[in-house]
Formats: structure tokens, C-alpha cells, sequence
């Protein structure tokens, strides 16, 4: 598999890991960033898949669940219809 480095910012910090001797090479530097972001991913999961004990938990793990769901384009506010008045006599 070829993979093409676009960003010369990218290969620049790939050069110094490996240069640096942090990793041996491209594959073994893919491996751990790879590890590394199914790992948080996992986490992540775990976060929002456990019931809140105390409810200590802020708003924050809801905001982030929304920050990262595919679905970002979808209008979360309930549309607001007015309801019919009548007269009425007092």
C-alpha cells in the first residue's frame, strides 16, 4: 500500500519521530498513532455508554457526543407551533 503525505507539516514530524529514534519507522509510527486514537475512541465509548453514578457528570460528555456524531447538520430544536386561542368569557 502506497499512502501519500500531503501536508509537509505532516512529513516534517514523521522525519523528526523517526529521526528522534521515538519510533524505528513509518510502519511502527502508524501502529501507535493508530493504537492511540482507537484507544481514546474506545474511552470515549465507554464515557458515554456508562449510567452516571452520582450525576456528576456536566454537560460537557453531552456536548462532546455531540461534537463528534456524524450527524452534526441535524437541527436539534423541536419546532414551535403556536396553539389555537379561544375566547373565552370570564
Amino acid at each position: 500500500m502506497t499512502i501519500e503525505i500531503h501536508k509537509p507539516e505532516l512529513e516534517r514530524r514523521m522525519r523528526e519521530g523517526i529521526q528522534s529514534g521515538q519510533f524505528h519507522d513509518v510502519d511502527e509510527l502508524l501502529t501507535k498513532a493508530l493504537d492511540a486514537l482507537f484507544e481514546k475512541e474506545t474511552e470515549r465509548g465507554r464515557e458515554l455508554d456508562a449510567p452516571s453514578a452520582q450525576g456528576t457528570h456536566s454537560g460537557a460528555v453531552l456536548v462532546e457526543a455531540m461534537q463528534a456524531s456524524p450527524y452534526r447538520d441535524i437541527d436539534l430544536q423541536p419546532q414551535r407551533d403556536r396553539l389555537p386561542v379561544r375566547d373565552t368569557v370570564l
